[in-house]
């Protein structure tokens, strides 16, 4: 009788695998071109209805892609496709480095040798757009006048550059390793004069505006490389 009521435990819990299904079905959704990014799902009557579940299953899944980012709800109004891919790449990402032990020194280095490639192929792609926004980050760090204000037109001047690189790939995942970074070495880098940086920002744009490749590259692998000092006293800190 008691070998009858055993759990089979290699299985997952019946709710969990219907997520899993509806999860599936979601991204068919997407992939399908049927809800476009920042685009509005169809009711959840009409959903629950077109994939065969109860709402209250339904329901389980959409805050599911909820809490990963990939969409909101907004109540009265419905369920809306997140805009970019940016905020579901967070949250992993922050496990990724808590579950694995990803060391600083780990995301500087890939830091270190992908970044300087970008900055060249921003020199080579830069739109006219594309340099306003660096030279708006660049006046904003000028301007700041707390740490955090610093760290944001910091982070502001890199995504700038990741996304004249033209490279969406790049673009998405160095936003996001970059800021995972930059938020951990915030209380360290008041501790360097916004100068340093500053002047290393300068050039980077400066090269980039006169289509300079290479200077670009070998200016951003000096300013990474500069920034790297400062990794042995966040260590101490942990």
């Amino acid at each position: 009788m008691a070998s009858s009521m055993r759990i089979d435990r290699r299985r997952p819990p019946a709710d969990t695998r219907i997520t899993a299904k509806l999860i599936s079905n979601i991204k068919k959704l997407i992939s399908s071109g049927k809800v476009l990014p920042g685009g509005k799902f169809p009711p959840e009557r009409v959903l629950a209805k077109e994939f065969g579940v109860n709402r209250a299953s339904l329901r389980q899944a959409l805050k599911v892609l909820e809490i990963m980012g990939v969409l909101t709800q907004r109540v009265g109004d419905g369920t809306y496709l997140s805009a970019s891919a940016e905020s579901i790449l967070k949250e992993p990402m922050d496990f990724l480095v808590l579950l694995d032990d990803l060391s600083h020194h780990e995301l500087f280095e890939t830091r270190i040798i992908v970044e300087p490639e970008l900055a060249a192929r921003a020199a080579e792609r830069a739109t006219s757009e594309d340099l306003a926004g660096l030279r708006h980050a660049i006046m904003a760090m000028e301007r700041s006048r707390t740490n955090q204000a610093r760290l944001e037109a910091d982070v502001d001047f890199h995504e700038c550059i990741f996304r004249a690189s033209g490279n969406r790939v790049c673009h998405l995942l160095f936003a996001v390793i970059h800021r995972t970074v930059q938020t951990s070495m915030a209380q360290l880098s008041g501790r360097v004069s916004i100068e340093r940086p500053l002047a290393f920002h300068k050039r980077i744009y400066a090269a980039i505006h006169e289509r300079n490749a290479e200077q670009a590259r070998a200016t951003m692998l000096e300013h990474l490389m500069d920034a790297r000092t400062l990794l042995p006293a966040m260590e101490q800190k942990k």
